[in-house]
């Protein structure tokens, strides 16, 4: 093949590539919400029942709460149905990466190892940290206290490497919150460890009188992380118009998360800042 030739062959794969690539393009931008759009359904996956995140409405037998409501508020501006879909710490994220559901709002808070993996909206909703349901007479009383002991978490939690690695706690993983507080009470083991709110309502909530002999041992929540809504991997056009919603729930305030007994203590802060046009972006 001659110089001129080969040049004259390569200018005009460069066009075809060219042309090939800019008709690409719009197929994949916004595609999950075309699709979205296309079939009338959004579906999220959320926590199962955890309060106060999660309640079970027994007239429906569908879960509601604070998770629900911002997925409904998703699905109101895209002007499609709400589907939720429960899901657990072992297997949400297979659930997104299958695509079983459009997204993931169920208090997973921003890792390393999931940011490897999946995309997010940069603007956290909400900022959540570990705690730990001891026996009321535990010697338990700080992180380093769990040291050679066993701290039952959920599959895939996020706390199990820092109880691990920093307080060399034995980490053992099991389905959920129910089933490490029932380990617990069995003396399997010596601490369970799950997300703040939903231990604190656990003891103080309708169940209090059942866990009047436990308490929440270190004061200080571990690794608080930002809360933020997953996507696949990818979905960049879907991220940015998730994060526009979640800047928009924090410049209209905190009443959602009162109204489901939602601790704000983090919400409020990141409304006072968007008042002034300013917004958190996880990682921190």
């Amino acid at each position: 093949m001659s110089r001129a030739l080969r040049s004259n062959t390569l200018a005009l794969l460069a066009v075809i590539g060219s042309v090939w690539a800019g008709a690409m393009a719009p197929a994949w931008a916004d595609a999950t919400l075309d699709k979205i759009k296309q079939r009338g359904k959004l579906s999220v996956g959320i926590d199962g029942v955890g309060p106060p995140f999660g309640y079970l409405d027994t007239q429906t037998g569908k879960i509601e709460g604070f998770q629900t409501e911002l997925a409904r508020d998703l699905a109101r501006r895209l002007g499609v149905e709400l589907e939720t879909v429960p899901v657990v710490a072992s297997t949400r994220v297979q659930f997104l990466q299958a695509g079983k559901v459009d997204l993931l709002i169920a208090n997973i808070q921003w890792t390393q190892e999931r940011d490897e993996i999946l995309s997010f909206a940069p603007t956290p909703y909400n900022l959540v940290g570990g705690a730990a349901v001891v026996p009321r007479n535990s010697p338990i009383k700080r992180w380093e206290d769990l040291r050679g002991k066993v701290a039952c978490v959920s599959q895939g939690s996020n706390f199990a490497k820092p109880l691990k690695d920093t307080y060399g706690a034995i980490v053992k993983g099991l389905r959920g919150i129910p089933e490490s507080l029932l380990a617990l009470e069995g003396g399997t083991c010596d601490a369970s460890v799950h997300i703040q709110p939903a231990l604190y309502d656990t003891l103080n909530g309708e169940s209090a009188a059942a866990w009047k002999d436990y308490r929440l041992a270190p004061p200080d929540q571990l690794i608080p992380s930002p809360t933020v809504v997953w996507a696949r991997r990818g979905e960049t056009d879907t991220v940015a118009w998730v994060d526009q919603a979640i800047q928009d729930w924090h410049r209209s305030g905190s009443a959602l998360a009162r109204r489901f007994g939602v601790p704000d203590d983090y919400l409020r802060s990141a409304n006072q800042k968007a008042q002034r046009k300013q917004f958190d972006h996880a990682p921190f």
